[in-house]
């Protein structure tokens, strides 16, 4: 590191500064230079502490405090991973993790200092996630176990107090809530496999109609009086799919129009050469137009949405699609409605090619 290259500087991965003794920068990288808004250049011969102005959680300068430039750099050579902020131009502040490998002279003296720094924006995102994760995972768990737990001890306590309707009814409650904790740790199951890309597929011929009949069935058993229509063709393609996740994005779909929409919900199909597409509309007060960018994301609800969920729904509905080679986005007018559409492919990516003679052993005639 005595002899430092800018070019060299340039294939490391993170915005990189070199810095002498005196505190001034020797050397940039170009991804440094992009950071902080200067070209690298017009970095060289600044003091460091004032083009890289960073904080600590006390707002405490980390030049001054931890004196990266001082000691002996024969014993302390590195300086461990450090979260910091960084003042910008403008008067923000960005979160930064910080590193840094100091170089000794012939007396143990900090020749030049290497900082490294990387965006800690990302972190800071996925430390928020986890923390509302959590939360929600808590307030989804306490009413369905709180239930579950109080029948189940007045059932023990007063069993032979209780007619057996009542008794029945308890443990139909019991049933209902032991099914929505399923549905919760399934969701989450769910959702740990699409950010991580490991989402498993079983794919086989289907035939999508008969599941779309089947899912429309089920919640017209719950709500006899809400149209629940279905134009999707008998005729339709079967698609090589998994039926089971196709069921649970038309399941979502379905119930998310029921809950937030008015009116009839329609189910139609509109086959291309290489897809299907397939849209669940509602004719309910729509969604304003700033928030139909974010329907998609983790825990989203309406503003002012009390009901109970996750808001994992659609989060998982677009990561299932996606698996699947296609594509999901929404189209809403205010007081006119709400349609989700979302492509299956015709043809998967990932299928397998038909067997020829040849690959059965040869048994067709030369």
């Amino acid at each position: 590191m005595t002899m430092v290259d800018r070019k060299t500087l340039d294939l490391l991965p993170d915005p990189t500064v070199v810095v002498s003794r005196a505190g001034v920068i020797v050397c940039a990288n170009n991804l440094a230079a992009r950071l902080l808004g200067v070209p690298a250049e017009k970095l060289e011969g600044c003091a460091a502490a004032e083009v890289l102005p960073l904080v600590d959680e006390v707002r405490a300068d980390w030049w001054s405090c931890a004196r990266p430039l001082e000691g002996d750099a024969r014993l302390v050579a590195r300086i461990p991973e450090t979260e910091l902020r960084m003042r910008l131009s403008d008067g923000r502040e960005r979160p930064v993790i910080v590193t840094a490998a100091r170089q000794p002279d012939e007396c143990g003296r900090v020749e030049l200092l290497m900082v490294s720094l990387r965006r800690a924006d990302r972190r800071a995102r996925i430390d928020a996630t986890g923390a509302e994760l959590v939360s929600t995972v808590s307030h989804e768990l306490r009413s369905p176990l709180t239930s579950v737990r109080g029948f189940t001890k007045t059932m023990l306590a007063k069993w032979g107090h209780f007619t057996d309707e009542q008794k029945l009814q308890m443990l139909r409650t019991v049933n209902e809530d032991a099914d929505r904790v399923t549905r919760l740790l399934g969701e989450l199951l769910d959702v740990s496999r699409i950010d991580a890309g490991e989402l498993r597929l079983r794919r086989q011929m289907v035939d999508v109609a008969a599941i779309v009949e089947r899912v429309l069935g089920r919640f017209r058993v719950v709500d006899e009086r809400r149209s629940l229509v279905s134009l999707v063709p008998a005729d339709l393609p079967r698609l090589h799919i998994d039926p089971d996740k196709v069921e649970q994005v038309f399941i979502n779909l379905v119930e998310n129009a029921i809950h937030h929409g008015e009116g009839a919900v329609t189910v139609s199909a509109d086959a291309g050469a290489d897809a299907v597409t397939f849209t669940v509309s509602d004719q309910g007060p729509g969604i304003p137009a700033p928030q139909i960018g974010h329907v998609f994301a983790k825990f989203a609800r309406p503003p002012g949405e009390r009901r109970a969920g996750t808001g994992l729904g659609l989060y998982i509905t677009k990561g299932i699609v996606e698996a699947h080679g296609g594509r999901i986005w929404a189209e809403s007018a205010q007081q006119a409605g709400t349609r989700f559409d979302f492509t299956l492919l015709r043809e998967s990516p990932f299928a397998e090619p038909p067997r020829t003679s040849a690959d059965r052993g040869g048994q067709g005639r030369s």
